[in-house]
């Protein structure tokens, strides 16, 4: 079934959007916005509106908190993605999963794909799967291409986790959630990913839940 804001200019439903100050609403699972692939950008909101929206992404990805926000993620079909990193995370989390700082950065029309063969498996959540997670095996390395939010080429080999939250994003613009991609029994609820699963791998988990790794 159609929403209603299908019907909506992509320029109007972001107008409205921005009507009310704050981080935007988040869409979960289930909305179909979710599911669909996104349009690719090319002027449809103007420079200033582009601006704004670009903003308030940056508002709400920060205020969730996250390390990504994808456009569809608060039901605009539009192919844009922010990302940013702070990485709090500790020394021995940092080396096992190659995550260190990333400035926030807009990707435009982005696309990515594999830089050799390795993958690596580890737990990972969703903004718009509120309360779980689950282990997913990525590309160690991919070369993202596309624009940044000035229409300037974007063309990067991003490794570790930063390649991980590029993969994640692009894939909401695709229409594909962490999910698609992810073992299914190592689905965890945040309580108990916490609990049980909080190394730095998910070796443990591998064998206690009974998955392989790659």
């Amino acid at each position: 079934m159609e929403a209603p804001s299908d019907r909506v200019p992509l320029a109007e439903r972001v107008e409205q959007l921005l009507a009310e100050e704050g981080p935007l609403p988040i869409v979960a699972a289930g909305h179909p916005v979710l599911r669909r692939r996104t349009v690719p950008y090319d002027g449809q909101l103007g420079d200033a509106l582009l601006t704004r929206f670009v903003r308030a992404l940056r508002v709400t990805m920060r205020a969730a908190p996250g390390v990504g926000l994808a456009a569809p993620q608060v039901g605009v079909g539009l192919r844009i993605a922010v990302i940013e990193d702070p990485a709090p995370v500790p020394e021995e989390v940092r080396v096992a999963r190659g995550r260190g700082p990333q400035p926030f950065r807009v990707l435009v029309n982005p696309a990515y794909e594999a830089v050799g063969s390795e993958r690596a498996a580890f737990f990972e959540g969703c903004l718009s799967v509120p309360g779980y997670q689950a282990v997913v095996a990525r590309h160690a390395a991919v070369r993202l291409t596309g624009q940044d939010e000035r229409g300037r080429a974007l063309d990067e080999e991003f490794t570790g986790w930063p390649a991980r939250i590029v993969q994640h994003e692009t894939d909401h613009l695709d229409g594909t959630l962490y999910l698609d991609r992810a073992e299914p029994r190592s689905l965890s609820c945040n309580a108990a990913a916490a609990r049980y699963w909080g190394q730095p791998t998910a070796e443990e988990a591998a064998r206690a839940l009974g998955f392989d790794l790659p």
